[in-house]
């Protein structure tokens, strides 16, 4: 498994665990948040990029 992989799997669990979302828009904001609360835990700089 890749780094992206294991941490998609922490997310999944350690976030995201028994939350339900309404549609793509909420469950792409929670991520976002849960990303940038992942960083800010590791004293560590994320970036997002947005592709047309």
């Amino acid at each position: 498994m890749n780094r992206i992989e294991d941490e998609w799997l922490h997310l999944k669990r350690d976030q995201q665990d028994g939350r339900v979302f309404e549609d793509e828009y909420e469950l792409a904001i929670a991520l976002i948040e849960d990303i940038n609360h992942r960083a800010k835990q590791g004293q560590y700089q994320v970036e997002r990029f947005m592709f047309n």
